[in-house]
């Protein structure tokens, strides 16, 4: 009976007095999960591995941090400008893994990342083949926050296609395109 008079006393204030338990509230409960996620486009400039041309093209990404320092990233690559052969190589490559936030200073973030996925490449007129690879590659991105939403980014790697070129006749060596990726990012949530 004292139980149920405590109760109903509780659950009189609770009603008049809301308020009150927001204020009770964690602070981490209040600004939620501690995940993001941001998705953004940029710019890249490969060194395609096969002959001396670099590789441009636009580039999309999405990161999900889980927690501050733990998360994912995918990437999608379409470097069809400049290629060697006659202008006719091309390459892209569709990537997904883990990232970690290794330092932090100020409004700048650097990351350690290992991706891993599909790469695509078009080879030269004079071989007039086409083939898609399993890839992986460790690199490294460096983002600057300009605003609570907006960021400005950097980005390395350097990609392993192990079983390429695998073309009758030609060495299968594997390849190992790398290069440089400079974008921009928004916060979703």
């Amino acid at each position: 009976m004292i139980f149920f008079k405590k109760f109903k006393k509780f659950l009189f204030l609770t009603l008049l007095f809301p308020g009150l338990l927001a204020k009770a509230q964690v602070a981490p409960a209040v600004r939620g999960g501690g995940w993001s996620l941001s998705a953004g486009a940029g710019f890249s400039s490969f060194q395609p591995d096969w002959g001396r041309a670099r590789h441009f093209g636009p580039e999309a990404f999405f990161d999900f941090d889980l927690k501050p320092k733990y998360g994912a990233e995918g990437e999608a690559r379409w470097m069809h400008w400049n290629g060697n052969g006659g202008g006719n190589m091309q390459s892209s490559n569709y990537l997904l893994g883990p990232r970690y936030r290794v330092y932090k200073w100020n409004k700048f973030s650097f990351y350690g990342k290992f991706m891993m996925g599909a790469g695509l490449i078009t080879y030269p007129a004079n071989i007039g083949a086409s083939g898609s690879y399993f890839a992986y590659a460790p690199g490294g991105t460096v983002s600057y926050r300009i605003s609570r939403r907006f960021s400005v980014r950097g980005d390395y790697e350097y990609e392993f296609w192990p079983s390429a070129p695998n073309i009758p006749g030609i060495p299968n060596h594997g390849l190992t395109p790398h290069g440089f990726s400079l974008g921009f990012a928004y916060k979703i949530f």
